[in-house]
C-alpha cells in the first residue's frame, strides 16, 4: 500500500480507508465495527477501556487480543469490574493475553467505578458520552484521506477528554477520546469513496441519540 493512496481496494473489489490495508482482521473491524453508531453502555465503555490499553500500540495488537481482554475483564461489565480488588490486579498483571501493564489496569478499573457513579445519577454512559457528538460546523468540509491523516483530536475530543477528567477518569485524553469518537459513530470518518462511508451515513442518520 502506497501512503499516499486515497483507497486500498480489497481482495474483494471493494474500495476501503487506506489505513485498513489487507490485513483480515482490519477489513472485518473496518466493514463491520468501525464507524457505526453504538448506543450500549457496556460496548462503549469496553471501547474506551481498550483505546486507553492501545495508547503506544497498534490497534491492530489490540484487536487481536480483545477475547482475552473480554475474558479477563468480565466482558467489561462496569459492575463487575468495579468490585475488582489487588488479587484481581494481580491476576491481570499475569495474564499474557493482555497488555500487562498497571497503570492501564488500575485506570480501567478506576473508570468503572466511575461508570457506576454516573448511573447511579440516573444518567447512562451513553447519553454523557454522545452529548459530545460535534456539530456538522466542526466538522471538516470533504473527507479524504490526507484530511484523515490529519486528524488526531478535534475540539469536541478536548471537551470529552476534560469532563471524563473531571469526572475522575483516567487513560482518556483528547487523542484517545477521538478513536473512540472514530470509532462509536459521533463521527463518520471514512474516507470519500470508501464503500463503507454511505453505510455508516446512513445509520447515522437514522440512530437515535440517547438521552
Amino acid at each position: 500500500m502506497n501512503p499516499d493512496d486515497e483507497l486500498v481496494i480489497g481482495p474483494d473489489g471493494l474500495a476501503r480507508c487506506p489505513w485498513v490495508g489487507w490485513h483480515e482482521d482490519y477489513i472485518a473491524y473496518h466493514d463491520h465495527e468501525w464507524g457505526r453508531p453504538v448506543a450500549d453502555d457496556q460496548r462503549l465503555f469496553e471501547k474506551l477501556c481498550l483505546e486507553g490499553f492501545q495508547s503506544g500500540l497498534s490497534w491492530l495488537t489490540i484487536l487481536r487480543k480483545r477475547p482475552a481482554f473480554r475474558a479477563a475483564f468480565a466482558e467489561f461489565s462496569p459492575s463487575a469490574m468495579a468490585q475488582f480488588g489487588p488479587r484481581d490486579v494481580d491476576r491481570l498483571l499475569s495474564d499474557a493475553g493482555i497488555v500487562r501493564h498497571r497503570g492501564k489496569i488500575l485506570a480501567a478499573i478506576n473508570n468503572a467505578t466511575r461508570v457506576m457513579e454516573l448511573t447511579a445519577t440516573g444518567t447512562t454512559l451513553a447519553a454523557l458520552l454522545w452529548s459530545f457528538e460535534p456539530e456538522p460546523s466542526e466538522r471538516p468540509s470533504t473527507f479524504d484521506w490526507s484530511t484523515l491523516r490529519s486528524l488526531s483530536t478535534s475540539p469536541a475530543s478536548v471537551r470529552m477528554a476534560r469532563d471524563l477528567k473531571a469526572r475522575g477518569w483516567r487513560y482518556v485524553g483528547p487523542t484517545t477520546a477521538y478513536a473512540f469518537m472514530q470509532s462509536m459513530g459521533m463521527v463518520n470518518d471514512h474516507v470519500e469513496g470508501c464503500h463503507v462511508r454511505p453505510e455508516v451515513e446512513q445509520e447515522r442518520s437514522r440512530f437515535v441519540r440517547p438521552s
